[in-house]
């Protein structure tokens, strides 16, 4: 696995360190979608995925989806082109927005034109907004969670955003100045959520953080099948109240 920077002084929230810059993923132009439940998985490696170095939660979310018989598309211009099983005679919908590498600044710079390549989301499940962004570049990072919120919301007005309050790294890597700024931008991504909802969109968090642990790791920051799990687990308990 190729570390970009040395974890201490590193990223924000030390999240999304990539092994490569394509992690899989295939830019393509998809078709517009019919469903009623749009939903656009956003981040970067650890939505991406990079099986089988390390697995996105998408999977296994599409799977509690489909069993739920809900009416959902998962959109995005990227293309997993990782195997996986079919599940209940369906293949599995490999669109997302995950690039490994990318930071909040990047991420805001492609989103509008993704949107208008992979169609208006209804629902948006914003992974760990800043993971692969500086310490140093906080303040600017927290600037552009609340950009890509103005510009998801611009596009509809309707939209519900789920946005993580991340699964942190390894404990090993967790040095006391990753603590201190890892618990900040706990508090602040709850802070932005409370303020961006607005009286027709919902900016939910959703607790990643909450009961993880070393054991979902492949490495020292991507999901293994269990953390995939997990994380999928967490964002079907909201989704499913979601949901139309």
């Amino acid at each position: 696995m190729k570390i970009q920077f040395f974890y201490p002084i590193l990223v924000f929230l030390f999240i999304f360190l990539s092994c490569s810059e394509d992690d899989n993923a295939t830019p393509t132009t998809p078709n517009p979608s019919t469903s009623i439940n749009k939903i656009m998985p956003l981040g970067a490696s650890r939505v991406a995925g990079a099986r089988p170095e390390y697995e996105s939660y998408r999977y296994d979310l599409w799977k509690l989806l489909v069993d739920g018989a809900y009416d959902f598309d998962f959109i995005g211009t990227a293309k997993d082109e990782a195997s996986y099983p079919d599940f209940k005679g369906l293949s599995f919908d490999i669109d997302h927005e995950g690039r490994g590498g990318i930071n909040s600044t990047e991420i805001l710079a492609g989103l509008n034109g993704w949107i208008n390549e992979a169609g208006i989301p209804d629902i948006v499940l914003f992974s760990s907004p800043g993971g692969n962004d500086g310490i140093d570049n906080y303040t600017q990072t927290l600037a552009n969670i609340n950009a890509i919120i103005d510009a998801i919301q611009t596009a509809n007005q309707n939209v519900t955003i789920l946005i993580e309050l991340p699964a942190p790294p390894l404990t090993s890597e967790q040095t006391q100045e990753f603590l201190t700024f890892y618990n900040q931008a706990l508090q602040d991504i709850a802070r932005i959520a409370a303020q961006r909802t607005t009286a027709t969109s919902k900016v939910m968090t959703v607790d990643m953080q909450d009961g993880f642990n070393d054991s979902f790791l492949a490495d020292d920051v991507h999901y293994n099948a269990a953390g995939a799990t997990f994380i999928a687990n967490k964002y079907f308990t909201v989704l499913k109240d979601i949901l139309k």
